[in-house]
């Protein structure tokens, strides 16, 4: 069991207090978007040591656990991280195992350097994943069905003014209909008074009840951040979600997102691949998102830990990567759960003792230890204490 420092990513989209105040640092005014516990070349996280964790599951791979390792080659297979969003990231999807292989091969063919802005993969990995809010946590999943988005825009009273966009919602079958919009309000740029009608639509009916107020309130929110974008026409042909602290929602392959505010712990396969589709300014591989993304209506589910007496499992079936939440409800001691996998521990809340034959470790919040395979370890304390193991 070892003391880990993850790397924090300042990505312009972060709050700039939550991860702070989390890690018991003080603010510096730049957004703290994500802290990296893993890996992963674009974030390594460092032992007690001063050695990159990489480092020693490259030396000793029998650390990440004898069915990870068979599986996945010795190498750790998920990255844990805290995200706070002060403000809506890009729309986006992650490829599956089979499109990332082939998407890096050919970028890397292509000449472009890891770093090049037009390069879509970063590594040959999937990244499915899975958020667990800290705080009340928004953002936007899956295609809405397509008729229900075109009552929305007529709700708006924009539907005759954008009839030669949103037409098919109405007129072709489901993925067809979504594939055909999506792609069509990517190339708006000369059409942007559409994206004006729409606004102006918008901000009259705020206040509206139910579904179509919160439309409404979708497209006024993302104005305020990308305004007169035409990626808002696309975020608003997706679903709006809300956690509770608590909460979680699983993203496979080719799932279309964007968080848009809120806190969360996530967990995901140990990579950085991203198709981005809006609301950015960085490179829009349309070509990729048709390879990429799922164009079938999708509604989010809201996921809960189950288990008992202060241990519990976030219900997803990804082989990169499994969730635990440690809350004790009582003072006795608990036997951490996962021996078979190298885990990382991370206490986002309270006050951990962490007890096996190789140490203590006391973990107060933003504390994080690497444990490898075959370690017990037993715990006791109060709080919020999060387990990171593979799913194999």
């Amino acid at each position: 069991m070892r003391r880990l420092t993850g790397h924090i990513q300042h990505f312009a989209w972060g709050s700039r207090t939550e991860i702070p105040e989390i890690l018991r640092r003080e603010p510096d005014g730049t957004p703290w978007a994500e802290y990296w516990l893993g890996t992963h070349p674009g974030g390594h996280a460092f032992l007690d040591d001063g050695r990159a964790l990489a480092d020693l599951v490259q030396e000793q791979p029998d650390v990440v656990g004898a069915a990870s390792r068979e599986l996945f080659g010795g190498r750790l297979p998920f990255l844990l991280k805290i995200l706070s969003a002060g403000s809506p990231l890009s729309l986006q999807a992650h490829p599956s195992r089979e499109q990332a292989v082939v998407g890096y091969a050919r970028e890397s063919l292509l000449g472009l350097h890891p770093d090049d802005p037009r390069r879509s993969y970063k590594d040959d990995w999937p990244k499915p994943e899975t958020v667990v809010a800290l705080t009340p946590f928004e953002g936007l999943l899956g295609f809405r069905d397509p008729v229900e988005t075109a009552g929305l825009f007529e709700g708006l009273g924009v539907a005759a003014e954008l009839a030669s966009v949103i037409g098919p919602l109405r007129d072709r079958r489901d993925a067809p209909a979504l594939q055909e919009v999506f792609l069509d309000v990517l190339s708006l740029d000369d059409r942007r008074h559409l994206v004006d009608h729409v606004l102006a639509a918008a901000v009259e009916r705020l206040h509206a009840p139910g579904s179509l107020g919160e439309f409404a309130r979708t497209a006024v929110e993302l104005d305020e951040h990308f305004p007169g974008d035409p990626g808002i026409l696309a975020a608003l042909l997706l679903n709006r979600f809300r956690l509770q602290p608590g909460e979680a929602v699983a993203l496979k392959a080719g799932v279309m997102h964007a968080y848009l505010r809120g806190t969360c712990v996530e967990i995901m396969a140990n990579s950085d691949n991203v198709m981005r589709g809006g609301l950015t300014a960085k490179h829009i591989d349309v070509d990729g998102l048709l390879q990429v993304v799922e164009f079938e209506p999708l509604a989010p589910e809201i996921l809960v830990a189950s288990g008992a007496d202060g241990i519990y499992v976030y219900p997803t079936a990804f082989p990169e990567f499994e969730l635990w939440l440690v809350a004790p409800v009582n003072a006795s001691a608990h036997t951490l759960p996962r021996p078979d996998s190298g885990r990382i521990a991370l206490a986002v809340s309270g006050e951990f003792l962490l007890q096996s034959d190789g140490g203590t470790e006391h973990l107060r919040s933003g504390d994080a230890v690497f444990i490898p395979a075959d370690e017990q370890v037993t715990v006791s304390g109060e709080g919020q204490l999060f387990v990171a193991a593979s799913g194999a």
